[in-house]
């Protein structure tokens, strides 16, 4: 039954879809920026690239289940790493796992590779009987 409709909502849930997602882009690329503009060892500097490039597929919309998990994943590791408030880490967990979920919605370049295509029965296969 899935394959009957589009999960790239349209219309103004797509502008929302979309505003979530940049907004939990931006979140990564401004939380990556501060981890590799700051002295910590390496590997805290490698989270901050892949927040960063996490943030701006996040906002494409492209690989959208896979970026989504990553911003949950992203989010508990920079809890656990710099003991921050919980807060701004539980809130961009919530917003991947809602993109995750739900979809990128119909303005996003997962909509265009991989939305949902017509295909003319008519054409291929003839006159058809019901």
């Amino acid at each position: 039954m899935r394959r009957y409709f589009s999960n790239f909502a349209g219309g103004w849930p797509a502008v929302g879809l979309l505003l979530i997602r940049i907004a939990a882009g931006a979140s990564l690329i401004i939380d990556g920026r501060e981890q590799i503009y700051t002295d910590h060892p390496m590997s805290p500097v490698l989270l901050g690239i892949l927040a960063i490039a996490n943030g701006a597929v996040l906002i494409s919309g492209l690989w959208t289940p896979l970026a989504g998990f990553l911003a949950i994943a992203l989010s508990a590791i920079q809890f656990l790493v710099y003991h921050d408030s919980a807060c701004p880490a539980m809130l961009l967990a919530a917003m991947g796992a809602g993109i995750a979920l739900v979809g990128p919605g119909a303005i996003s370049v997962d909509a265009w590779l991989f939305g949902l295509k017509r295909i003319d029965i008519d054409k291929i296969g003839g006159p058809h009987r019901w």
